[in-house]
């Protein structure tokens, strides 16, 4: 236990020092009347496709002579963020009534890539000293009458600032739709771009400066509809385990007053019950080397999401600390494969399997492989779509590094501490020799119902954040009440636990004693209807559209879905062979 609580110290200082230093720019945020305050221009893209995002010069807007592309973090370019220096000159406390940016003439190819951007309501973002704004490059006037549109696009922008002392605060941008020029022709336009900026002060103090972009997840009203969920999802909850609980006691009172006493009528009874497979009960599974790597990858995974819950909860990913989660997910997952090797090795030698290293290979490559093969299908998509999210070649070097040098050596190192812990099944009761035959049940018992049962109720308790989760990661809302995601997380796992330990319980009253796959496909089953989640979301709540964002949304949330499959099938097999060993220890095995 020492040599653990080492290792997630060591893990939480080396998470905080990569995170908290994802997404700054090396300045100390302060000015003096005059200073050039650092923009940079980040991406455009349609405002519906989240996921497909290009460079900012993609486009011909006004460039600098020679454009910098900042140095950016790991998670930044996981991001999908490119920062690049801005032609606008905001210089600290400089009002500029309109000045002109460039003079050009667009070409025809030039107005017809605006207009399809202005058709697609293209957006564009940029971070002045780490602050986000964003804007529209045009809009499209539909006429009513004549059944057409015309397609303008804004040629001034304003900048509206606010400062403290010598602090920026807050910066909006402000588009002026009768300041615009018709690209709606396939003709050569001259345009004359320009801007304005205007300082104003204010008493926020800089420490308060990112409560303007968290505010909007915690207004009255949405607060009042998360906290809804957590009382619903609560009354549901306790309801329905209350409901199980009483009838799983009572029942298991019953069968504990009825075991006890059968040595006085053993010959008048039949043989029927929990009890009378308990020579079967604790027979290792078929795949035992799949079963003992699901079950190595699903702890990592659970201990992910917590190490992430924990960092969340300390306020680390505020809103817009660019790349901190993609960092941290990177970091965390990389340091948390020993829990994995230690985990799926330990158990594989305890179900008496023989070649310990095959297991830990395909522990290693349960998650990762499916992950891997999904990323290089999408990033060639990005590529072949030149956006953003498409990984260059030295971040792909250094992810591959990290697998290589700290993943895959901390697999290995918890594989052959696993191997060493020398523990053995314990096993309240002797496996006989031959397996005893199953009885013929219905068709409500098999395993595709039952999995249908188990994934249900766990799903009811979290489908309503689902909703504001989605719209943060796959739309433009922002995140930021990670105490009552925690919450509902915590309900997840303690439902599927319990559910997962009524159906073993039932499961075993009939008399069928594989269990054990049963209970991992009946735990995990909560995954497959997220994903039947994310296709109602993708028809019914979003606008999202085109091949490379549909790809991009089917096949990372596939690999979600497949991830929670893992960790949730994990808790509910812990869970269901808790309550198999406790109540066999219970009764008299001969």
């Amino acid at each position: 236990m020492a040599r653990v609580g080492a290792a997630c110290a060591v893990l939480a200082v080396a998470v905080l020092m990569c995170v908290l230093g994802a997404g700054a720019d090396g300045s100390n945020h302060r000015y003096k009347e005059g200073d050039r305050v650092p923009l940079y221009a980040n991406k455009v893209g349609p405002f519906h496709n989240p996921s497909e995002t290009y460079r900012y010069y993609d486009l011909p807007f006004c460039a600098p002579e020679h454009p910098k592309d900042k140095k950016e973090a790991l998670g930044e370019v996981l991001n999908g963020d490119r920062l690049v220096d801005a032609p606008y000159e905001l210089n600290f406390k400089e009002d500029k009534s309109s000045k002109i940016l460039c003079k050009k003439t667009l070409s025809k190819e030039q107005v017809a890539k605006l207009r399809d951007a202005v058709a697609k309501d293209y957006y564009f973002q940029m971070y002045y000293d780490d602050l986000p704004l964003w804007g529209f490059l045009g809009k499209l006037e539909k006429d009513k009458e004549q059944g057409n549109g015309k397609y303008l696009l804004f040629k001034h922008i304003h900048f509206d600032i606010m400062y403290n002392n010598d602090r920026v605060i807050e910066i909006n941008v402000q588009t002026d739709p009768n300041v615009a020029v018709d690209i709606t022709d396939d003709k050569e336009v001259p345009v004359e771009f320009s801007y304005s900026v205007t300082w104003k002060k204010t008493d926020i103090p800089f420490e308060k400066r990112m409560e303007k972009y968290s505010k909007s997840s915690s207004m009255p009203q949405h607060l009042e509809i998360h906290w809804f969920s957590i009382i619903n999802s609560c009354v549901t909850v306790l309801l329905l385990t209350g409901f199980l609980a009483t009838i799983l006691m009572r029942v298991l009172k019953n069968d504990f007053i009825k075991y006890s006493h059968e040595d006085e009528s053993l010959e008048d009874q039949e043989e029927t019950g929990w009890k009378y497979i308990h020579g079967d009960v604790f027979r290792f599974p078929e795949q035992k080397s799949l079963f003992a790597a699901i079950v190595g990858s699903g702890s990592q995974l659970l201990a992910l999401a917590i190490f992430i819950f924990l960092l969340a909860i300390v306020g680390v990913f505020y809103p817009y600390n660019r790349g901190a989660l993609f960092t941290a997910l990177v970091v965390i997952y990389a340091l948390t494969s020993g829990i994995a090797g230690y985990t799926a090795t330990s158990f594989y030698l305890q179900l008496e399997g023989t070649n310990w290293v095959r297991n830990l290979i395909l522990t290693g490559c349960l998650f990762c492989g499916p992950l891997f093969l999904t990323f290089s299908f999408l990033n060639t998509v990005a590529i072949a779509y030149s956006a953003t999210a498409a990984l260059p070649f030295g971040t792909i070097i250094v992810i591959i590094l990290i697998w290589a040098l700290v993943t895959s050596p901390l697999l290995v190192l918890g594989g052959i501490a696993g191997k060493n812990s020398n523990t053995e099944f314990q096993a309240p009761c002797r496996t006989t020799k031959y397996p005893r035959e199953i009885p013929q049940l219905p068709w409500y018992r098999s395993t595709i119902p039952q999995m249908a049962m188990a994934g249900f109720l766990p799903f009811s308790a979290i489908y309503i954040e689902l909703y504001y989760i989605f719209a943060s990661i796959w739309g433009h809302k922002i995140y930021t009440i990670y105490s009552i995601l925690f919450i509902v997380f915590i309900i997840l796992i303690i439902v599927t636990a319990f559910v997962t330990v009524a159906l073993t319980y039932f499961q075993l009253a009939v008399e069928d004693h594989k269990w054990w796959w049963r209970s991992v496909l009946c735990g995990g089953s909560t995954g497959i209807f997220i994903f039947f989640y994310c296709i109602y979301y993708y028809h019914a709540r979003s606008d999202m559209s085109g091949f490379m964002q549909t790809s991009f949304f089917f096949g990372y949330m596939t690999c979600v879905c497949y991830g929670f499959f893992l960790m949730l099938g994990t808790v509910g097999f812990r869970a269901s062979l808790l309550f198999v060993r406790h109540i066999y220890r219970s009764i008299k095995c001969e």
